[in-house]
C-alpha cells in the first residue's frame, strides 16, 4: 500500500454467541456469520472488505474460534489460511488480540500498527471511517494505545462510555482531532447517561482499539506478565510452522510444482498444537478494556479519535430493527422473505420468518417474531435486550440442543 498504512495491520476478532439474538444466532453459528441487513454480505465479510480497503487485503488478519475456522474459510476464501488464528476456547478479546499482535510483530517486525475491529459492528460513512482509522494510526505511531469514539446519538445503557480529555493536536499535527482519554467508564443507568450526553464530552465505547505492537507486548510483559509469557511461546510456535511451512514450498517450487496445490498448510501445525495443547486453556479470561485500555488511560496512555460516522454493533433484535427499511406503510421490518409475512391491524414488529413458513400476525404490535426449525422467539422489541436471560434459563434447564 502507498496510502499511509503500509505498516498497519487490522484484527478482526471473531468471537462470542450473540445471546440477544437467539435463536437466529447460536454457539455452532454466531452473528457475525449472518447476513443481518439483507445486503448479500454477512457482517464479517462487511468488516473485512472495509478493513482491505484501507489497509489492504493481505494485511487484514481473523482471530475466531477453532469450530468456526472452517465458516470462516468458506465466506472468506481471499485470507490466507495464516491470516487466520483459531482459538481452541474463548479467552476474551486480551488473548486474542495480543496472540494476533505478537505472530504479526514477529513476521513484520515490532514496530508495525495495529488495530482490532469487532466483526459484528455496522458502519456506515466510508469516508469518515476512513479518516477516523488515519487518525488513529498516526496517534498509535506516537505511542498511544488509540481508541475510536463514537458520537453518543442517545442516553444509551447498553453501552459503555469513553470521557474525552485535553487535545493532543499539538503534539501530534497529523491527527488534529486526537485527544487525551480521561477515563473509561462502564454502561450506565439511564440518568448517568443524560448527564453524559449533557457535558459534550463523552462517546461510545465501540471496543476499537489501534496501537504499535511493541506498546501492547509491552504493556501485557508489565502488567499481566503470565499472559504475556505464555502468548509469547504461542507466538514462537507458530512462527516455528511457518518457517516449516516455507521449507516445504521452497522445495515444492523446486520441483516445479505449485506449492499452494501440493503442501497443505494443515499439515504444518506441529509446534502451535503443542503450545496451544500447553499454554491457551491457562489463560486469563479478561476483555482487552479492563487488561490494557483502563489501566493505561490511568496513566495518560490512552488517545481518542472522534468517530463521525454511523455505527451499531447491532446487539439485539431492535437494533436489527433499527436498520433494516420497512416494508409496509404499518413499519413492519423483515430479516429474509417478506412474503412469508403475512399481517393484519399489526405494527412495529420485525420477524424473521423461517424459510419453509410464513408467519402471519393479527393485533400484534411492536413485538420480535424469530422462527426457526427448532425454536421460536416470541418478545417485546422493548424487551429485546432480555433475550440474553432466555438463553441463560435455557442453559440451566439442560436445553443445550438449542445453544
Amino acid at each position: 500500500m502507498s496510502n499511509g498504512f503500509d505498516d498497519f495491520y487490522a484484527i478482526i476478532p471473531a468471537g462470542g454467541t450473540g445471546t440477544r439474538l437467539w435463536p437466529l444466532s447460536r454457539e455452532a453459528k454466531p452473528k457475525f456469520l449472518f447476513d443481518l441487513l439483507g445486503q448479500g454480505r454477512t457482517l464479517i465479510q462487511s468488516t473485512f472488505d472495509r478493513l482491505a480497503a484501507i489497509a489492504g487485503m493481505d494485511h487484514v488478519c481473523i482471530s475466531t474460534g477453532e469450530r468456526h475456522v472452517a465458516a470462516v474459510e468458506e465466506q472468506l476464501p481471499e485470507v490466507a489460511p495464516e491470516h487466520i488464528f483459531a482459538e481452541p476456547a474463548p479467552r476474551d478479546s486480551t488473548a486474542a488480540i495480543a496472540l494476533a499482535t505478537a505472530v504479526l510483530a514477529r513476521r513484520h517486525g515490532n514496530n508495525i500498527v495495529v488495530g482490532s475491529f469487532a466483526a459484528d459492528h455496522v458502519i456506515r460513512g466510508k469516508v469518515a471511517f476512513v479518516d477516523a482509522v488515519r487518525q488513529a494510526v498516526e496517534t498509535a505511531r506516537a505511542g498511544y494505545i488509540t481508541t475510536i469514539g463514537i458520537a453518543a446519538s442517545r442516553p444509551s445503557t447498553a453501552f459503555g462510555y469513553i470521557h474525552e480529555g485535553q487535545s493532543l493536536a499539538d503534539e501530534i499535527p497529523d491527527a488534529p482531532d486526537a485527544c487525551i482519554v480521561e477515563r473509561f467508564v462502564e454502561k450506565p443507568n439511564a440518568a448517568t447517561a443524560q448527564a453524559y450526553l449533557s457535558t459534550g464530552e463523552y462517546r461510545w465505547n465501540a471496543g476499537m482499539f489501534v496501537m504499535r505492537a511493541d506498546v501492547l507486548l509491552d504493556h501485557l510483559h508489565q502488567y499481566k506478565p503470565q499472559l504475556a509469557r505464555a502468548i509469547d511461546a504461542i507466538a514462537d510456535a507458530i512462527i516455528e510452522d511457518d518457517r516449516a511451512l516455507a521449507q516445504a514450498q521452497a522445495e515444492a517450487h523446486e520441483r516445479g510444482e505449485n506449492a499452494r496445490e501440493t503442501v497443505d498448510v494443515a499439515d504444518f501445525h506441529e509446534h502451535r498444537d503443542a503450545a496451544m495443547n500447553k499454554y491457551w486453556q491457562s489463560l486469563e479470561k479478561i476483555a482487552f478494556d479492563y487488561a490494557v485500555a483502563e489501566p493505561l488511560s490511568v496513566e495518560g496512555g490512552v488517545a481518542m479519535i472522534p468517530g463521525d460516522f454511523g455505527w451499531d454493533d447491532i446487539g439485539d433484535f431492535n437494533s436489527v430493527a433499527a436498520l433494516l427499511p420497512s416494508v409496509n406503510e404499518r413499519n413492519l421490518k423483515v430479516l429474509g422473505n417478506p412474503d412469508q409475512v403475512v399481517t393484519l391491524d399489526s405494527a412495529g414488529d420485525i420477524v424473521v420468518p423461517d424459510a419453509n413458513r410464513t408467519v402471519t400476525l393479527l393485533g400484534v404490535n411492536d413485538m420480535v417474531v424469530v422462527d426457526t426449525p427448532d425454536a421460536l422467539l416470541i418478545a417485546p422489541r422493548a424487551r429485546s435486550q432480555e433475550v440474553k436471560s432466555m438463553v441463560k434459563m435455557l442453559d440451566e434447564s439442560g436445553r443445550e440442543d438449542l445453544l
